[in-house]
């Protein structure tokens, strides 16, 4: 056996689509009565607006005629073509026709030319031999009013509809014709006060198809023939009417009521797109069938979602007990201890981890009261938090507790006021309580880590910089916080190149970080040497740095650590002993390693230049007599007073050189064989002219030299040297205070004897 529910689903649905069904005819009946409305409507309007038009027309014309009629009456009585010309006219024109639109009566002979002009006197010259009515008339083909085809006119040139009529002579015969003409812009005029809207319009066309005007198209059909379309052989088969049919020249479904214009051969009509016509009743017909098929389709809507509904009830009822068992599937095995309690504290829903915490099942916990489940000491922790959330505050804290099975544990606790939605009323309060006693180790755990960590970087004696993954500020040393001149609270997220910028030696073009560097590739940067850090209080550190990215256990890029050691004072060190290792560290001369160096340049470059070089040895008389007696502070002194003459002495392109104890070495580039070394035992000589002053005491001393000349006396420094010094211990056993050369192997050195005015100094 069936249930009654869904048999009465059944009949109500059907019931709802008969209703439907019903709505839907009763609405295409009317759509259809207001269309057949729509149309009849428009019919007698367009009717009554051909005949309005007819009307106006044919008084025009019947005007015309009878204005026409006088004139030609006029021309034919004898005594009238024999009077003066204005006085002619006066007779002729005396009956004004004030018909608008009308143009210039003019008066043409047998040969078609302009004879009596109504507005001009003389008459304007024009011929209309050719024009249809003329010949019409005057063939006798034609009698009475003729209406031409319409024409631009010869003297006004204008569009125009000519209207004529014969006079005739004494003897009878037509003698001329009298002529006028109606303005097409007239008939524009005439039909621009209706609006029929898009694609309508009105036409005037004469019985042989020719159209006169086509408003509001324009004059752009004017003069062209309909003979033969359809819609014409309709026009001329009755006097009036109306019909529908398709313009030959646009193409267009039109509804036309036309007319004839009283016995002249005219016709006008009345054009309207059908389209248009109809456009207001096809918006209402939309309009009705949508609020029909709304309304249809709400009927049969509402019976289906009237049926859904009875049926959804009983889903819902079963989903609802499913859903609760769900629910307390869920409750019961959450982590965290979920219980409910009522606004007088009692238990009224606890999951099954009561057993647990409590010791006991959620059925014998039910109707408890608060107190009596934490105890008295528990309940002097919680009650004012109970009280804030039954006040409507939610409530969040921790507290230590001691389970069932005697372990002690770190919970977090939150009371979530359950509030009346209407009311605003607290009915109870949601508690969740979180066993965090994990955490809580973990915590303590990274804390310590974190706390050995930071306490080991501010141990280290380099400047340790910590970045995110952006390359932004997480944590400076106090080593990083002193040479960049930034404390750690100010730099954190400002970016590592402005905290800690790097450049090259010489401390302008800046040096890409290796913490980018390292960021970027994601892997160890450096070590890099030769980098200045420059702190924000201006102070430079010569550093070395090193970067290495910190990637977590998932691969993921975090952040990045540079390490920073300061070799300032390393460099400085290296450069003195580098100094050390090239100049002399009394006199601060280039020694012999810096002087062979220079030596060997100085001889490619003469080889290459075909020039000549000197190696020149010296060696002081009278330093030891200077040592001994005031001692060897004195003397060092003495070489340094000694070395610094020597220099002034000599050109920036000479080296000159201590070899050791009181001698020297000068090495002279560029010279042009011996006719300079006059002037260099002169420049030497005059060293030793003038008195040292040496602890407030003058000293006067002397000099030997000797000369060696590349390359007449050595291809090889080696060869220069021990020559210039064999010419130096010539100068020595000579007499000292000169300057010797080197002559060769077996002859003793030439004296170089300086230029005239040094010899008398």
């Amino acid at each position: 056996m069936k249930s009654p529910r869904p048999l009465f689903s059944q009949r109500l649905f059907w019931l709802a689509l008969l209703l439907s069904l019903g709505i839907g005819a009763l609405v295409t009946r009317t759509v259809f009565t207001m269309r057949t409305d729509a149309w009849n409507f428009a019919a007698r309007t367009n009717a009554n607006l051909a005949t309005a038009l007819e009307q106006s027309v044919g008084w025009t014309l019947r005007a015309m005629d009878q204005s026409l009629q006088d004139v030609a009456a006029k021309l034919e009585h004898p005594g009238v073509m024999e009077l003066p010309q204005e006085l002619r006219n006066r007779v002729l024109f005396a009956t004004p026709l004030r018909v608008a639109g009308l143009m210039d009566i003019y008066v043409v002979d047998s040969r078609g030319d302009i004879v009596i002009d109504s507005a001009a006197d003389p008459p304007r010259k024009a011929n209309y031999a050719d024009r249809d009515y003329f010949q019409a008339l005057m063939s006798g083909a034609r009698e009475g009013l003729v209406i031409g085809h319409p024409v631009m006119g010869r003297v006004t040139q204008t569009w125009m509809l000519p209207v004529a009529r014969a006079y005739h002579g004494a003897d009878g015969r037509v003698a001329g014709v009298v002529v006028s003409s109606v303005s097409l812009s007239y008939f524009n005029e005439l039909f621009s006060a209706l609006h029929l809207g898009p694609s309508s319009g009105v036409n005037l066309i004469l019985s042989s198809g020719t159209i006169v005007t086509r408003y509001p198209y324009g004059d752009a059909d004017v003069g062209k023939s309909l003979a033969g379309t359809p819609n014409m052989r309709r026009l001329l088969a009755e006097k009036s009417g109306s019909f529908v049919g398709v313009a030959s020249l646009d193409k267009i479904e039109r509804f036309y009521s036309f007319r004839h214009v009283g016995p002249y051969p005219l016709v006008v009509n009345v054009a309207q797109s059908t389209d248009v016509m109809l456009a207001s009743w096809r918006a209402n017909a939309l309009q009705l069938a949508a609020f029909a098929l709304v309304l249809m389709a709400s009927c049969v809507g509402l019976a289906v979602l009237f049926a859904r509904e009875l049926a959804r009830r009983q889903e819902v009822t079963s989903r609802l007990q499913q859903t609760e068992h769900y629910l307390r599937t869920i409750l019961d095995n959450l982590p965290s201890t979920i219980s409910y309690w009522d606004k007088s504290e009692r238990n009224r829903f606890i999951n099954r981890t009561s057993v647990e915490v409590y010791g006991r099942t959620p059925q014998e916990l039910h109707g408890m009261h608060v107190r009596d489940v934490v105890g008295p000491v528990g309940y002097a922790v919680v009650e004012p938090f109970i009280r804030q959330a039954l006040a409507g505050h939610p409530q969040r804290f921790e507290r230590n507790l001691t389970d069932a099975s005697g372990r002690l544990r770190c919970t977090h606790i939150a009371y979530t006021p359950d509030k009346d939605p209407q009311t605003g009323e607290v009915r109870g309060v949601f508690v969740q309580m979180s066993d965090i006693t994990d955490r809580k180790r973990v915590e303590e755990e990274l804390f310590q880590e974190k706390e050995l960590m930071r306490l080991t970087l501010q141990s280290i004696g380099d400047a340790v910089v910590c970045t995110d993954a952006e390359g932004r500020i997480t944590y400076l040393n106090p080593v990083a916080a002193h040479m960049t001149g930034w404390q750690a609270f100010d730099a954190a997220g400002r970016d590592v190149d402005e905290v800690a910028p790097l450049f090259l030696a010489n401390g302008e073009q800046t040096q890409p970080s290796s913490l980018r560097q390292a960021l970027a590739a994601r892997t160890t940067c450096g070590p890099t040497r030769g980098v200045v850090l420059r702190g924000r209080d201006g102070m430079r550190f010569e550093v070395e740095e090193s970067a290495s990215p910190i990637i977590d256990r998932h691969g993921q890029l975090t952040g990045a650590v540079m390490v920073v050691h300061d070799v300032t004072e390393t460099m400085a060190m290296a450069e003195r002993m580098a100094r050390l290792a090239q100049y002399d560290a009394l006199t601060d001369l280039p020694n012999r390693v810096l002087l062979q160096d220079r030596a060997g340049h100085a001889l490619a470059l003469a080889r290459r230049e075909s020039r000549s070089l000197a190696v020149m040895y010296l060696d002081l008389d009278g330093f030891k007599q200077v040592n001994d007696r005031l001692g060897h502070d004195a003397g060092d002194q003495l070489l340094v007073l000694f070395a610094r003459r020597l220099v002034a002495a000599m050109r920036q392109s000479d080296t000159v050189c201590r070899q050791g104890g009181d001698e020297f070495v000068l090495l002279l580039p560029g010279l042009d064989g011996r006719r300079q070394l006059s002037a260099v035992a002169g420049k030497v000589l005059s060293v030793c002219r003038e008195p040292f002053v040496v602890q407030g005491e003058a000293l006067e001393i002397g000099l030997s030299a000797g000369i060696a000349l590349f390359p007449e006396h050595g291809a090889t420094y080696e060869e220069l040297a021990r020559h210039a010094d064999t010419a130096m211990y010539a100068a020595k056993r000579a007499g000292r205070m000169q300057v010797r050369c080197y002559a060769g192997p077996v002859r003793e050195p030439e004296l170089v004897e300086p230029p005239a005015q040094d010899a008398t100094k």
